[in-house]
């Protein structure tokens, strides 16, 4: 690919097993941003924001992730949140955290040796994490490489938009998607299916649609795919 070409910036929903930060946001009402991961006496080091509504719930949070197995420690740093910046964190409760794990329960890896740069703190809610990165890649590439991830980390990843990095202006190409396609897809973009935290469910947008929940998860799946240039 030409270095002078500007590459998409790409938002995911990943899940994939072992993951602690799954684990305890699906059972806690509360989630995390993730600041960062490095590799520390051979285990993953993370810095993240716990959020939630109160004070109660960042507190069941912290504790799940003490309780973890899939976690070794877990240490405050103190303040009210780890990014430095209050405004960007939901809830009205957050604490700076660092927690140690077993690397090879990391994603961040695999993303980021396929050249995913995180473009924004990771934001781990209800038992999935959602991932903005940039990559310099091209659609058909992006689409070659999230499979490698899928892959090796038994990972499910969705994509959810691809944009110019640059502009934020949508690249996405619909001519490729037939009628259906193109409507249950505008449908979610319309409302906002695609932001995080979500506006609307996949079920409340099969109700709109008059489809069945799977009918329109199928329908979203086959438009993101030809969307990457993978059909």
């Amino acid at each position: 690919m030409p270095t002078d070409e500007p590459g998409v910036r790409v938002s995911l929903d990943i899940w994939h097993p072992d993951c602690w930060t799954l684990e305890v946001t699906e059972a806690v009402d509360a989630g995390l941003l993730g600041h960062g991961v490095h590799r520390i006496d051979g285990l993953a080091t993370g810095r993240f924001t716990a959020y939630g509504d109160t004070t109660a719930a960042v507190d069941d949070l912290v504790a799940a992730i003490d309780a973890s197995d899939l976690t070794e420690s877990v240490w405050e740093t103190g303040g009210s949140a780890a990014a430095g910046n209050d405004d960007a964190v939901p809830g009205s409760a957050a604490r700076g955290i660092v927690v140690r794990y077993d690397l090879a329960n990391s994603i961040n890896g695999a993303l980021v040796s396929r050249g995913f740069i995180p473009d924004e703190p990771v934001r781990m809610v209800g038992g999935r994490e959602y991932w903005t990165v940039l990559v310099h890649e091209t659609r058909r590439t992006v689409h070659d490489r999230l499979e490698e991830v899928r892959e090796e980390m038994d990972a499910e990843i969705r994509v959810e938009l691809i944009t110019a990095p640059a502009s934020g202006t949508g690249i996405f190409q619909t001519d490729d998607l037939s009628e259906r396609q193109r409507e249950v897809f505008d449908l979610a973009r319309r409302r906002d299916y695609y932001t995080w935290p979500r506006e609307v469910s996949a079920g409340e947008l099969a109700e709109i649609a008059g489809v069945s929940r799977a009918t329109l998860l199928e329908h979203l799946r086959k438009a993101e795919s030809k969307l990457l240039g993978s059909e």
